[in-house]
C-alpha cells in the first residue's frame, strides 16, 4: 500500500499534467480520478485481506506461543 500510495503522490508532484489528461475526447473525466479511486479501493482490499489474516493466522499463532509458554 505504501508504494501505491507514495507513487500516486510521485505523479501528482511530478506529472501533474498528465493526471489532467481527459479519458476521452468528449468526457470530463481526468485519468486522475480513477486512479485515485484505485488508491482508496486498493486500501480497503489490502485492510481486509490482513484483517482476515490476523483474525485467523496470526491468532492462531498468538495462541500458540502462549500455550507453549506455559
Amino acid at each position: 500500500m505504501l508504494i501505491i500510495y507514495f507513487g500516486f503522490i510521485a505523479v501528482i508532484a511530478f506529472n501533474k499534467a498528465w493526471l489532467g489528461t481527459l479519458l476521452t475526447s468528449t468526457g470530463v473525466m481526468t485519468i486522475g480520478f480513477p486512479i485515485g479511486v484505485g488508491v482508496i479501493l486498493s486500501a480497503i482490499a489490502l485492510t481486509g485481506i490482513y484483517v482476515y489474516r490476523a483474525n485467523g493466522e496470526f491468532d492462531d499463532m498468538n495462541r500458540q506461543i502462549l500455550e507453549d509458554s506455559r
